[in-house]
Protein backbone atom coordinates (compact mmCIF):
# COMPACT_ATOMS: atom_id res chain seq x y z
CA UNK A 1 0.00 0.00 0.00
CA UNK A 2 1.35 3.23 -1.22
CA UNK A 3 1.15 6.60 1.13
CA UNK A 4 -1.16 9.41 0.65
CA UNK A 5 1.37 12.20 -0.80
CA UNK A 6 -0.85 14.90 1.20
CA UNK A 7 -0.31 12.60 4.55
CA UNK A 8 3.91 11.93 3.58
CA UNK A 9 4.06 15.73 2.81
CA UNK A 10 2.65 16.43 6.36
CA UNK A 11 4.62 14.42 7.97
CA UNK A 12 7.68 15.96 6.63
CA UNK A 13 6.63 19.20 7.67
CA UNK A 14 5.56 18.34 11.08
CA UNK A 15 9.73 16.59 11.00
CA UNK A 16 10.88 19.55 9.93
CA UNK A 17 8.97 21.79 12.21
CA UNK A 18 10.35 19.91 15.12
CA UNK A 19 13.87 19.47 13.93
CA UNK A 20 13.50 23.57 13.69
CA UNK A 21 12.68 24.29 17.31
CA UNK A 22 15.02 21.51 18.57
CA UNK A 23 17.93 23.43 17.00
CA UNK A 24 16.34 26.80 18.27
CA UNK A 25 15.71 25.48 21.94
CA UNK A 26 19.94 24.38 21.34
CA UNK A 27 20.90 27.65 20.20
CA UNK A 28 18.86 29.49 23.44
CA UNK A 29 20.71 26.54 25.82
CA UNK A 30 23.99 27.17 24.64
CA UNK A 31 23.29 30.88 24.73
CA UNK A 32 22.56 30.92 28.47
CA UNK A 33 25.83 28.84 28.98
CA UNK A 34 27.69 31.32 27.10
CA UNK A 35 26.00 34.42 29.31
CA UNK A 36 26.55 31.95 32.55
CA UNK A 37 30.43 32.61 32.03
CA UNK A 38 30.14 36.18 31.77
CA UNK A 39 28.68 36.95 35.65
CA UNK A 40 29.66 41.08 35.48
CA UNK A 41 26.72 41.17 32.62
CA UNK A 42 23.26 43.68 33.80
CA UNK A 43 20.23 41.59 33.08
CA UNK A 44 19.67 44.00 30.26
CA UNK A 45 22.92 43.16 28.55
CA UNK A 46 22.65 39.53 29.00
CA UNK A 47 19.88 39.16 27.15
CA UNK A 48 20.85 41.21 24.62
CA UNK A 49 24.17 38.81 23.91
CA UNK A 50 21.39 36.11 24.54
CA UNK A 51 19.20 37.38 21.56
CA UNK A 52 21.81 37.81 19.42
CA UNK A 53 23.76 34.36 20.01
CA UNK A 54 20.61 32.39 19.15
CA UNK A 55 19.90 35.04 16.54
CA UNK A 56 23.44 34.34 14.97
CA UNK A 57 23.13 30.66 15.49
CA UNK A 58 19.95 30.23 14.28
CA UNK A 59 21.16 32.31 10.67
CA UNK A 60 24.24 29.73 10.75
CA UNK A 61 22.08 26.52 11.49
CA UNK A 62 19.39 28.04 8.53
CA UNK A 63 22.38 28.07 6.23
CA UNK A 64 23.49 25.13 6.92
CA UNK A 65 20.32 22.95 6.78
CA UNK A 66 19.70 25.05 3.09
CA UNK A 67 23.04 23.58 2.16
CA UNK A 68 22.30 20.42 3.08
CA UNK A 69 19.24 20.42 1.43
CA UNK A 70 20.72 21.47 -1.44
CA UNK A 71 23.08 19.22 -2.12
CA UNK A 72 20.45 16.82 -0.92
CA UNK A 73 18.37 17.56 -4.55
CA UNK A 74 21.97 17.46 -6.32
CA UNK A 75 22.46 14.25 -4.96
CA UNK A 76 18.92 12.80 -5.88
CA UNK A 77 19.46 14.02 -9.34
CA UNK A 78 23.07 12.39 -9.63
CA UNK A 79 21.81 9.24 -8.56
CA UNK A 80 18.26 8.94 -10.37
CA UNK A 81 20.62 9.59 -13.46
CA UNK A 82 23.29 6.82 -12.57
CA UNK A 83 20.47 4.49 -11.79
CA UNK A 84 18.63 5.00 -15.07
CA UNK A 85 22.20 4.65 -17.06
CA UNK A 86 22.76 1.33 -14.96
CA UNK A 87 19.29 0.21 -15.31
CA UNK A 88 19.36 0.82 -19.45
CA UNK A 89 23.27 -1.13 -19.32
CA UNK A 90 21.28 -3.83 -17.44
CA UNK A 91 18.44 -3.92 -19.97
CA UNK A 92 20.73 -3.92 -23.02
CA UNK A 93 22.63 -6.83 -21.42
CA UNK A 94 20.03 -8.89 -20.89
CA UNK A 95 18.51 -8.63 -24.56
CA UNK A 96 21.86 -9.19 -25.82
CA UNK A 97 22.60 -11.89 -24.03
CA UNK A 98 18.85 -13.64 -24.63
CA UNK A 99 19.83 -12.92 -28.35
CA UNK A 100 22.54 -14.68 -28.02
CA UNK A 101 21.17 -17.66 -26.32
CA UNK A 102 18.60 -17.78 -28.87
CA UNK A 103 20.49 -17.57 -31.65
CA UNK A 104 22.54 -20.19 -30.34
CA UNK A 105 19.56 -22.52 -30.10
CA UNK A 106 18.74 -21.99 -33.22
CA UNK A 107 21.88 -22.77 -34.83
CA UNK A 108 22.51 -25.97 -33.11
CA UNK A 109 19.05 -26.58 -33.97
CA UNK A 110 19.11 -26.10 -37.60
CA UNK A 111 22.93 -27.86 -37.70
CA UNK A 112 21.76 -31.08 -35.82
CA UNK A 113 18.68 -31.54 -38.10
Amino acid sequence: MKPDPDCARGIARMEGYLLWNAEVQEARRHAGRFTDQLPWLTTAQREDVERVYVTDRVAVCRESFSRVAGRAVELRAEYTARYEQLRNRCVALSVAVTGAVTGVCTALTLLTR
